[in-house]
């Protein structure tokens, strides 16, 4: 396996990284562009999953963004869809990218649903948002982000807001969108199922083809299966994004 650390996606920033994970031994391969957790406040680039999916024979991107204090909302989405950009026009250098899937966790899945529907950012950034092969949005605030309520707006972190800022706001613009998984744990954050389910029956309201949209509802609490692992060193995580990226897209679930 290679490991290509802190490569620069863009200079707006020193945060503006990511760590470029291939795997060896093989001709071909899929890519995975990762988002972290930690509310936009914290929270590092590499995760227990990324390794396993590198050891399945996945390359993946696992990119770190501007956070708060330093940065306020469209910021970190900006960056997000940058670093996918980077991704799509150079991960060819290190292999044969049979397709590139995005995704993250907690304020990564808001991220990545930021760029799933509202896709101007990836526009903007030299992207065709279809040219995607895939998300997978692992339990992210699909209303307005509860730190830019609080921190950019002065406002109660419980409210729910559905603006520019919030995925849901953008549903229905767009003909289609790539394939997709919501991931969300049965005691996650307060609302966060109960908002996944509302994203999953807006596309429904808007009839897209509800055969690329699949959901894993995972036992626990917020996210903790993305650092777990099995007693047989595998991960549930890599697991759920090794079979989303290589299942038939016409198998309905």
């Amino acid at each position: 396996m290679a490991i290509y650390k802190h490569i620069m996606y863009s200079d707006a920033s020193e945060e503006c990284y990511l760590d470029l994970r291939i795997p060896e031994g093989k001709d071909e391969f899929y890519c995975f562009v990762y988002f972290h957790g930690g509310g936009m406040v914290a929270g590092g680039s590499w995760e227990p999953f990324h390794d396993k999916l590198m050891e399945m024979g996945f390359a993946v991107a696992s990119t770190q963004y501007r956070m708060y204090p330093d940065a306020k909302f469209p910021d970190f989405v900006v960056d997000s869809a940058n670093a996918v950009a980077w991704t799509m026009k150079n991960i060819g250098n290190y292999g044969k990218c049979k397709g590139v899937f995005v995704g993250g966790s907690s304020a990564g899945g808001y991220l990545s649903m930021m760029l799933c529907f509202d896709t101007h950012f990836l526009r903007d950034a030299g992207v065709d948002p279809m040219d995607v092969a895939g998300y997978l949005h692992d339990a992210g605030q699909p209303t307005t982000h509860f730190n830019i309520l609080e921190k950019e707006r002065g406002i109660n972190r419980n409210r729910v807001i559905i603006d520019e800022a919030a995925p849901l706001y953008h549903i229905g613009v767009e003909k289609e969108y790539p394939r997709m998984m919501f991931i969300v744990s049965d005691n996650d954050m307060e609302n966060r199922l109960e908002q996944t389910n509302l994203v999953i029956s807006t596309l429904r309201h808007f009839r897209y083809d509800m055969s690329k949209v699949d959901m894993r509802i995972m036992h626990g609490n917020h996210c903790a299966y993305v650092k777990e692992l099995y007693e047989d060193g595998s991960s549930p995580m890599a697991n759920i994004i090794a079979e989303f990226i290589l299942r038939d897209t016409k198998t309905r679930h």
